[in-house]
């Protein structure tokens, strides 16, 4: 009994990356609202609401809180991954939602506290009196303290896996669920599938290009049609009416040493490409690049 209820405690528990990601939900939900907000006064003298912008914040915060937190018992970005804030004192086994007081405490913290924080800023930014330096000085030093308190709660948090915020360690509310979650099971063969295809593809592309397609079709045409080692006048004349590469009247032709003929500059250029470049036709390799005989006339290659 005692291991089915540790079983559902571990498996209402939320992940820390869901509530940190809830944190962060929050904070693109505040700079998507204040920036749709500015856009209204777009028209508007500049500068318009750079006085009061710490109560207008504050005023648009207190209005998403009053239908989150108040009304929800979540903010914006854990209403979205299915979370919301639970009373961690109590007692009671059973979801116990937070009190109306541990809300409004919530929205001093955050809001008003970052109200305070701005106006404070604003404040003693443009007074140089020493009464303001040393009230400046308490501010900074209590700050100093929070900001403190925030990093040991952060570092308690990625211990424990509970209270994200120094305001919810404080207040006793902590991230649930609010649905049972079941255990989730994840099929790997279509991932399996995915890698198999990329990491064959991956291999295509660097195996195609180290793979000579003329020397390969050269070598299965030399298996299916027998080599003539020697090369007579009248066999280059007959071959002579195209280029063996280009399949075009050859010009400037040349001969590697076989009964084919080829333009020069085709045949030159697969050769600088390729030292062990072979005729496609036949499949002899270059063993020299030499112009056609002068004994073998274009007039006899036309009568042909």
């Amino acid at each position: 009994m005692a291991g089915r209820e540790e079983k559902g405690k571990s498996a209402n528990r939320v992940l820390r990356i869901s509530q940190l990601d809830a944190l962060e939900l929050n904070k693109a939900l505040e700079q998507l609202v204040w920036s749709q907000f500015t856009q209204c006064f777009h028209g508007f003298k500049p500068g318009l609401l750079a006085r009061f912008e710490p109560e207008v914040k504050a005023c648009l915060w207190l209005f998403l809180w009053r239908f989150t937190v108040y009304s929800r018992n979540a903010t914006v970005g854990q209403s979205v991954l299915n979370i919301q804030y639970k009373n961690d004192f109590s007692s009671s086994p059973r979801y116990q939602p937070p009190s109306k007081n541990q809300k409004l405490w919530y929205a001093m913290c955050t809001i008003g506290g970052r109200w305070l924080e701005e106006r404070c800023y604003d404040l003693f930014r443009n007074r140089h009196l020493a009464s303001f330096g040393k009230v400046k000085q308490c501010m900074n030093f209590v700050v100093g303290l929070i900001k403190l308190g925030e990093l040991i709660n952060f570092l308690i948090f990625l211990q424990k896996g509970k209270f994200a915020t120094l305001t919810e360690r404080l207040l006793g509310i902590r991230s649930v669920f609010c649905k049972p979650q079941n255990m989730r099971e994840v099929g790997f063969e279509y991932m399996n599938r995915e890698l198999l295809w990329h990491g064959f593809a991956e291999f295509l592309i660097f195996l195609l290009p180290l793979i000579n397609i003329q020397k390969l079709k050269a070598k299965l045409s030399s298996w299916c049609i027998p080599l003539t080692g020697t090369v007579s006048d009248s066999a280059l004349a007959s071959s002579g009416k195209e280029c063996a590469l280009c399949g075009e009247w050859p010009t400037m032709p040349h001969t590697i040493g076989c009964d084919h003929v080829f333009c020069y500059y085709c045949v030159k250029s697969s050769f600088l490409f390729d030292m062990y470049f072979t005729c496609p036709k036949c499949g002899i390799e270059v063993h020299s690049v030499q112009p056609l005989k002068s004994g073998i006339e274009m007039s006899e290659v036309n009568a042909l």
